[in-house]
């Protein structure tokens, strides 16, 4: 694709690296295939193409409108589309930095920048977060359904291993999943400590900066993410082999440090060394499969059943580990059922099941009914926010598949 950047930022970083992903996309239109938003609008500006037009118009000097901004709010940032992309064009980044031009010309009414700001304040602090959720799951029961089986119900977490070992890795807590699931570290913690791995917590490190990025507010989390780095740098200098991330969301952010903070002097490498050290929790496990496969019981499916993995669009096509906690689970004999279009968003991706409700509720049916149409009996996922989400809409238990790991390793006979 030619480009003609305005003088404003072509001479940028940001200008410089959009016109290198520009220049690699060739309108095939491939990607519309995969786009969620796409598939159900049918419109040109609500698929990858046309929103790269519409990117590539306000970096040549175009005034974006509302409705620009509106085409670009629709976008779940699944990128599924660089999955299907021949070219490589990486449509995440180049919407990174269309949106933030977009929102410093257009701005928003002030119903939506409170909105959005409140989001901010909310969902990246713990202790707020888990006093509101607290406040929520009391008024359930006077709420109308719509509302409450939006709100999810308590979970307690069992022991975390209290063995020691010379092998550590690091874990983020992060915002809501300490609230919402709060076993699912434990179950990594527990299987980690079978392993002869301990998994450490730093309490200094919170939200991995995620929310504030992706919400127009990208100097906000880039001091998210310099505070996490504070905080484990010391640990990561004292032989910490990983930062383990159970939560795919947060970890395609982290993966991403060393190139948000490329330009800061002071934490570039630093960053980087982050970015290389972070592992989904998969990532960690399949290098210990030959050690792991021996301790579960050769038929888990007897006790779990056949179950559904959703895999989140974080984990397959942010961090590209497509299929490979599938396979893993497979190979531990756990027994899954087909799910048609996995490659498609549940519709949580970060807020957007808060603010784009009528896309995600809709994108939220079709994906329960393609992961129940196997008759699973729970569903297993990777990540805190699909976990709500799917939730929300399903009779069936829906776990993160670390906890579902750990409880067959429970139940396997001791030796």
């Amino acid at each position: 694709m030619q480009t003609n950047l305005a003088p404003f930022i072509k001479d940028t970083p940001q200008g410089r690296e959009a016109d290198a992903i520009l220049r690699k996309c060739t309108h095939c239109g491939m990607c519309t295939a995969t786009c969620p938003t796409y598939q159900l609008l049918g419109d040109e500006l609500d698929g990858p193409r046309g929103r790269i037009y519409l990117i590539k118009q306000v970096l040549e000097g175009a005034a974006p409108t509302e409705r620009t901004q509106l085409h670009l709010d629709r976008c779940l940032t699944c990128r599924a589309c660089e999955t299907t992309c021949p070219t490589g064009v990486r449509y995440g980044r180049l919407l990174d930095i269309g949106r933030q031009l977009v929102e410093e010309r257009v701005g928003r009414d002030p119903v939506e920048a409170a909105r959005r700001r409140a989001l901010r304040a909310v969902i990246p602090v713990p202790a707020l977060f888990k006093l509101l959720l607290f406040m929520g799951r009391l008024a359930r029961p006077m709420l109308p359904n719509a509302l409450s089986r939006k709100v999810p119900g308590s979970t307690a977490a069992l022991p975390w291993p209290k063995a020691s070992h010379a092998r550590k890795m690091l874990v983020l807590d992060g915002c809501v999943q300490q609230s919402l699931s709060p076993n699912t570290n434990a179950a990594a913690a527990r299987v980690l400590d079978r392993l002869g791995i301990a998994l450490v917590r730093v309490p200094e490190a919170a939200c991995c900066g995620a929310v504030s990025f992706h919400l127009g507010a990208q100097r906000e989390a880039l001091g998210h993410m310099r505070r996490n780095i504070d905080a484990w740098w010391p640990h990561l200098q004292n032989g910490a082999e990983a930062i383990v991330m159970t939560a795919s969301g947060c970890g395609m952010m982290v993966k991403d440090y060393g190139h948000a903070l490329a330009r800061d002097p002071a934490y570039a490498g630093k960053a980087k060394r982050v970015s290389e050290l972070t592992k989904d929790v998969s990532e960690v496990f399949a290098p210990e499969k030959a050690k792991l496969k021996p301790l579960v019981p050769r038929h888990p499916s007897l006790v779990t059943g056949r179950v559904a993995f959703q895999s989140p669009c974080s984990l397959q096509h942010g961090m590209k580990l497509q299929g490979k906690v599938e396979t893993l689970l497979t190979e531990l004999g756990f027994e899954l059922t087909e799910v048609p279009d996995a490659h498609l968003c549940c519709g949580s991706a970060g807020t957007y099941s808060i603010l784009q409700p009528e896309l995600s509720q809709r994108l939220l049916a079709d994906k329960i009914a393609a992961l129940t149409s196997g008759a699973p009996s729970a569903i297993l996922t990777a990540n805190i926010g699909c976990q709500a989400h799917l939730q929300s809409a399903s009779a069936l238990p829906v776990r993160h598949w670390v906890e579902a790991l750990d409880e067959s390793l429970s139940l396997a006979p001791s030796r």
